[in-house]
């Protein structure tokens, strides 16, 4: 095995330490917010978006970019929670094209309630997922230890 393939092999192995990471958090994230809260990671993650916007909102696009959707894949969740009354859609009056997102109180309250359990479910996977010495390394550079 040559360099270039070493770069390769060691790119590769990065990328799927990642990945198993990711799954991992992922996994402890899903089940406690949908067996708390009733909620899926990307829809946390859409209404934490939204509510880290200070009462104001988000154009679709934004909101596909924070989630790591596509636009139909937004514009279907959007419609979930908003169905759900945890979201509006508003009407950009400057550009009829556009559409704001925006939580509701429902979703604010809903938001505030679940991010205890998103908080120690992630401060939990990530001490976990420290003592797996093939992740170790990577959970060191994402989240390093509080001094406090």
């Amino acid at each position: 095995m040559g360099i270039k393939d070493d770069a390769v092999q060691i790119r590769a192995q990065g990328w799927r330490t990642l990945a198993a990471l990711h799954n991992l958090i992922e996994g402890e994230l899903e089940r406690a917010l949908q067996a708390k809260h009733g909620l899926s990671v990307v829809e946390f993650t859409v209404l934490d978006a939204l509510g880290r916007q200070d009462g104001w909102h988000m154009r679709m696009a934004q909101l596909a970019r924070a989630a790591a959707l596509s636009s139909s894949a937004i514009t279907r969740l959007v419609t979930r929670l908003e169905d759900r009354g945890l979201l509006t859609r508003i009407l950009c009056m400057d550009d009829r094209r556009g559409i704001y997102t925006e939580l509701t109180a429902a979703g604010e309250k809903l938001l505030n309630e679940a991010h205890p359990t998103h908080d120690a479910v992630l401060r939990e996977a990530l001490e976990n997922a420290a003592r797996v010495p093939e992740l170790q390394d990577l959970v060191t550079a994402v989240a390093p230890r509080d001094e406090n």
